[in-house]
């Protein structure tokens, strides 16, 4: 009897023992990354906390003595603002026209790319290089290194082809936002050529080749089986881009300042900031801007989970 008992105890013991060890497996599993959780948290969300509380009061360093509650009125002088509104204006026009640009220059060189020819890998990482540049640097050099009319590469390239009465124009000043489009295109196209480039790797090689013997152009197969088989990584390039894009900054600032109509949100925030010590409205278009990036961010991630998801099955 005691050897059943014992059996019996052990074999009571034995079945137990698993589903305590199911439930502490997904708490042990999760307690490396609370430290990194808690440093997210601390660094990003208690901020944004903190400028979303700033963002219903009434707060200009010019008048420390005026601090009031203000209700909506800081989001209600964002969305009347007239230079507000030139910045939303400028920046989904810069955001569009990067993210568009960039993607048709990203799929044309992950095409050439994506074929075998000597050097391939050589040429890749050179034209991965502009994205690994730091933006401030990538701005300083178009705006001093290429802009520039006295010394900058693009007059001087005037003046070797057409001689010495050759224009010299001011091309910042004389046309800032398509200054901006193309020093921000020449930066982004990797990005956008990278994403592509996986996709087109990742494409069936046997049914492609099924349909140039069946007789398919290169034309009919692009059209009716790379794009098809692409969209998702178009999708997430187009959705990643746009969020970067969005929040561009460094190269408002250091090509043109916000001169001549180029002053997006952030540069607006950042004037509404520093020069005008209105941290109370500056605070609530961070919270605009930081809404519509997180709904761009949400669409990126529903389209990464539905990347994963069909590639599951």
């Amino acid at each position: 009897m005691s050897t059943v008992a014992t059996s019996t105890a052990g074999a009571t013991s034995a079945t137990r023992q698993p589903t305590t060890r199911k439930h502490d497996t997904p708490w042990r599993r999760r307690l490396p990354l609370l430290p990194a959780l808690i440093f997210v948290i601390v660094l990003t969300q208690l901020p944004f906390a903190a400028t979303l509380v700033v963002s219903f009061i009434h707060w200009n360093a010019y008048y420390p003595d005026d601090i009031a509650f203000a209700g909506v009125d800081n989001f209600v002088r964002v969305f009347t603002d007239v230079n507000a509104r030139s910045a939303v204006i400028v920046t989904i026009v810069l955001t569009v026209a990067v993210v568009l640009i960039s993607l048709v220059l990203g799929m044309a060189i992950a095409m050439l790319l994506d074929r075998r020819f000597g050097g391939r890998s050589v040429v890749r990482t050179l034209m991965i290089a502009p994205f690994l540049v730091v933006p401030i640097a990538a701005a300083l050099l178009w705006k001093h290194a290429l802009y520039n009319p006295e010394y900058g590469l693009f007059n001087g390239l005037l003046t070797l082809v057409l001689g010495k009465d050759a224009p010299q124009p001011d091309w910042v000043g004389a046309m800032p936002l398509p200054s901006l489009i193309i020093a921000l295109v020449w930066q982004w196209t990797p990005f956008m050529m990278l994403i592509l480039l996986a996709g087109l790797q990742s494409r069936p090689l046997d049914v492609v080749e099924a349909a140039r013997i069946d007789g398919a152009g290169a034309w009919q197969i692009f059209v009716n089986m790379t794009l098809p088989h692409m969209r998702r990584y178009i999708e997430l390039s187009v959705l990643l881009g746009s969020i970067y894009v969005v929040q561009n900054f460094d190269h408002v600032f250091t090509i043109t300042g916000g001169a001549s109509g180029s002053a997006n949100l952030p540069f607006y925030i950042y004037q509404t900031f520093y020069t005008a010590q209105d941290y109370g409205r500056a605070s609530a278009a961070g919270v605009v801007t930081v809404i519509g990036t997180l709904i761009i961010a949400m669409l990126a991630l529903r389209t990464v989970f539905s990347m994963f998801k069909e590639e599951s099955r």
